[in-house]
């Protein structure tokens, strides 16, 4: 059964409560507009999930405690986002913000805090000073409730702040049942708002579902603290951008560009050359050294960092890797989980795979995969190669067309390349081998044992040339086209065998 309290006035000067303030993040939605089996929270947005935005700008305002209301994929939702001093409480069933905040009451009644912050989780932009302004501005004019806003040039779609004097707020009304007049306002709630926590706790029984969501709103609270004449303020944020939502994928893409916009222009104030940022893609927590050049459709994903005076040309992707200073990525290269060194050359057109670590001076050229293996310093691995589970020494050269044939279909084996060696085009190296330093391999040999240091190894077949071979083949082909009426018909028709047949060419 629902408590009902009485009406009481926010505390004022001589409170023995704490001065600090605790935050609630609702996080509990189906994000229906999403049409996604997974929390919209989750979805990715520059690199990150949508939620780690809003989390770590709440985090970055210093509360005294931090809850996250889950309740849609809740278990994902926790595994997402658990870390220290952050607490999860359960919405099992949404019935909308204020019911989040009705489930959230036992934990918020132990709360120290004078003030409650009460914020969605899909306001990407918002930025902790926002936050700690806002409830400076709540506890300085002592309200009982202060409303985040900001104005807008299309306000469609956003609840409108309804004021009742200069500073004062009577109601909030959503798009639905706002009248014409209403409709004009520009100024709207993001959402998100502080709370004098003991008038939140006396008056939170009052919410109903009775309105045109039917559901608990938390908004709802500002006309019920206007009837209890309980002061409720509003704190205009000027930059509108942070407290735009994300409700669907298009809104996504929306703040996603003004993510990688940010990001791209925080890069070039700090010294990198980004020659086309709107076709540049570069993720929250990528870091780039001064100097570098960036070439249009560039991607810089995850937790890459590259170094300074690096030339990364267009339609690269990197990810989540480790490149040192002066390394040219040459176009349409792709490099996951990998560290580079400083001065190496990649591509066009290289894959450099998890695990692969190049080493100073070397070159990896097109058409070449690198997987799992290390190139040594000042090697060249420069055509049509397949490096895996490879170790090369320093100085290797490796012809276009190798491979290192590193599984058997069980399990994955190592082929190691001594330092200087020099491997000719077109070698299969079956693993496990091992090539000595400064050895040669033939071309086109197929090494199934060691080499030993100095040595030449062949693993050529013995060439065969048939004399006449071309012509015979176009007889015998005659031959077989013949019509069978050509053929007496007392004689019989020769057997397959009788006819000689080159090799298959192919």
């Amino acid at each position: 059964m629902v408590r009902k309290a009485s009406s009481v006035r926010p505390a004022l000067r001589g409170s023995t409560r704490s001065t600090g303030f605790s935050l609630l993040i609702l996080a509990a939605g189906k994000s229906t507009r999403f049409k996604s089996e997974h929390s919209k929270l989750l979805h990715r947005i520059a690199g990150r999930p949508l939620g780690e935005y809003v989390l770590r700008a709440a985090l970055g305002a210093g509360p005294e405690r931090a809850y996250m209301v889950v309740g849609h994929k809740a278990k994902e939702v926790e595994e997402a986002f658990t870390r220290p001093g952050l607490a999860f409480i359960a919405q099992n069933e949404q019935r909308g913000t204020g019911h989040a905040l009705l489930v959230a009451r036992p934990e918020l009644e132990r709360c120290p805090s004078r003030t409650l912050v009460a914020l969605v989780g899909d306001a990407p932009l918002l930025e902790p000073e926002t936050l700690r302004e806002l409830v400076s501005c709540h506890e300085r004019t002592r309200s009982a409730a202060t409303v985040l806003t900001t104005h807008l040039d299309d306000p469609y779609g956003y609840g409108r702040i309804v004021r009742a004097g200069a500073n004062r707020v009577r109601a909030i009304v959503e798009e639905k049942v706002a009248t014409p007049a209403q409709k004009k306002i520009r100024e709207i709630s993001s959402g998100i708002l502080a709370f004098d926590r003991q008038a939140l706790l006396a008056h939170l029984d009052e919410l109903s579902p009775r309105n045109a969501q039917k559901e608990y709103l938390l908004t709802d609270l500002v006309a019920i603290f206007s009837r209890h004449r309980l002061k409720v303020t509003a704190f205009a944020v000027a930059d509108p951008r942070q407290v735009l939502g994300v409700n669907d994928r298009a809104q996504l893409a929306e703040v996603e560009g003004i993510l990688r916009r940010r990001k791209a222009v925080a890069l070039m104030r700090e010294g990198v050359t980004i020659v086309h940022p709107e076709a540049t893609y570069i993720d929250d927590a990528v870091e780039v050294g001064p100097d570098t050049v960036i070439e249009p459709g560039v991607s810089l994903l995850g937790r890459t960092r590259v170094g300074r005076a690096c030339m990364l040309q267009p339609y690269s992707t990197i990810a989540d890797s480790v490149l040192g200073d002066r390394v040219t990525v040459r176009p349409c290269s792709v490099i996951t989980g990998c560290e580079v060194s400083a001065g190496v050359a990649i591509g066009p057109f290289a894959h450099l795979r998890e695990g692969a670590v190049i080493e100073s001076e070397a070159r990896i050229g097109n058409f070449v995969e690198v997987k799992k293996s290390r190139v040594g310093r000042g090697s060249r691995v420069l055509h049509l190669t397949y490096l895996g589970d490879a170790t090369l020494g320093e100085r290797v050269n490796v012809g276009a067309g190798t491979v290192t044939c590193n599984y058997d279909g069980v399990t994955k084996h190592p082929t190691v390349i001594e330092p200087g060696a020099f491997i000719g085009s077109g070698s299969m190296l079956v693993a496990p081998v091992r090539i000595g330093e400064g050895s040669y391999v033939a071309a086109g040999s197929t090494i199934s044992k060691d080499v030993p240091a100095g040595a030449l190894a062949f693993g050529r077949a013995r060439q065969v040339n048939k004399e006449g071979w071309v012509k015979n083949r176009g007889k015998a082909k005659a031959a077989s086209a013949a019509p069978s009426d050509a053929r007496p018909a007392s004689e019989p028709e020769a057997p397959a065998s009788s006819v000689r047949r080159g090799p298959n060419p192919r």
